[in-house]
């Protein structure tokens, strides 16, 4: 066998990168923003979203007659309102930081915003969840759907459901966000 020896070249390493003479390395280039995050367009679009479908979910179970008489309809609609002012709040905080244009990175901001929407989309889940399961009990197994609102507790948990759903990546993206540090 005719196999030639490789041959290794010597690199010289770059020259140290420095600020005003010293030897003070430059900060390091993050990314860009994740869409998704606070003070991004995509973050602001998530949070108009949540506020959205909560507020229908709330108008919708509010504007029945008979949704005190059942406590998971009760808890549907504090859940809705929680997720409505909180996502109100959140999506007023990002059209400002879009604005003026800041970024709004800061671990300490980060980490309220993951907390909050990880509690608010916990509720907003669990409410949906015992919305649509009573629901399912009246309709289904009761058969009573004549003499109540069954269209609306529907439309409500389905609201409810997709505040969720817009509500999770928030989380997640601020949780990633926050534990990518």
């Amino acid at each position: 066998m005719n196999i030639g020896q490789g041959a290794v070249h010597p690199v010289e390493a770059p020259p140290m990168q420095t600020e005003g003479g010293g030897n003070v390395p430059l900060p390091r280039v993050r990314m860009k923003d994740i869409q998704g995050t606070p003070g991004t367009v995509g973050g602001l679009v998530l949070r108009v979203f949540q506020l959205l479908f909560a507020v229908v979910a709330l108008s919708v179970m509010a504007t029945t007659s008979d949704f005190p008489s059942v406590t998971a309809f009760c808890y549907l609609v504090a859940a809705a309102g929680l997720q409505s002012l909180w996502s109100l709040v959140l999506a007023l905080v990002d059209a400002y930081a879009l604005l003026v244009g800041r970024r709004l990175q800061n671990p300490r901001i980060v980490s309220l915003f993951a907390i909050g929407d990880g509690v608010t989309s916990t509720l907003t889940f669990a409410a949906a969840c015992a919305s649509a399961g009573i629901t399912v009990l009246i309709g289904n197994d009761l058969g009573a759907c004549g003499k109540n609102s069954c269209t609306e507790f529907e439309t409500a948990a389905a609201m409810a459901f997709l505040s969720w759903f817009t509500a999770l990546p928030s989380f997640l993206l601020n949780f990633w966000s926050l534990a990518s540090r």
